[in-house]
């Protein structure tokens, strides 16, 4: 291996990996290797990127769980600025870990990077007043293929962190709130999706 460590099957799901990059400090700042295909190869990874993304969110916004049905994306993720919980939820109907969920927080500062195979949903939740967010995908942003699971389904149970509310029956945030007040803030698609039971599978 060069510049990066992959630890594969975290949380005992096939298919999320959790990527390390070496990173090179001195008093000017660092460097570091964002992404190596030899390296990802030499892991066992050959996934083939087509686009990249970023987003810029506030503390509060939790965007998720999303997938595509038809053209289903692995993502690459990872934080350039602030901190979010990162998670992904096996929707995978052979799967031995179907309705399993994996997170971790991913910031600015530890560089770490969640590949996230096809036929996961995947979401976030900010943690610092802003984040900005950065991920590869291995196919393109397909309109009306998107497909969504509820955040807080009591049935898949998303320990989310720093978060209070009660759960009352539907994805709608209300009455919501991180620890320090803040309430969460979605966009109106997000709070319509359906708990595990009643969503795509692939």
């Amino acid at each position: 291996m060069g510049q990066i460590q992959v630890e594969k099957n975290v949380g005992g799901i096939e298919g999320l990996h959790i990527i390390t990059p070496a990173v090179h400090g001195d008093n000017r700042g660092y460097f570091t290797e964002t992404y190596n295909q030899r390296d990802m190869h030499e892991a066992g990874l050959d996934m083939v990127f087509v686009q990249d993304n970023e987003s810029s969110s506030t503390k509060g916004v939790l965007r998720g769980l999303h997938f595509q049905k038809q053209f289903p994306q692995g993502k690459l993720v990872r934080v350039i600025k602030g901190a979010v919980y990162d998670v992904a939820v096996d929707l995978r109907a052979d799967s031995k870990t179907y309705g399993k969920w994996y997170g971790v927080e991913l910031t600015e500062d530890n560089h770490k990077q969640f590949y996230i195979s096809e036929g996961f949903a995947h979401g976030f939740l900010v943690l610092s007043d802003e984040a900005k967010f950065c991920y590869k995908v291995t196919d393109f942003y397909h309109p009306g293929d998107e497909g969504g699971l509820a955040w807080n389904d009591p049935e898949i149970g998303i320990e989310w962190p720093h978060l209070k509310g009660e759960y009352k029956g539907t994805a709608d945030p209300e009455g919501y709130t991180l620890e320090d007040g803040t309430p969460l803030n979605f966009s109106d698609k997000d709070k319509l999706w359906l708990p595990l039971k009643e969503t795509f599978k692939f």
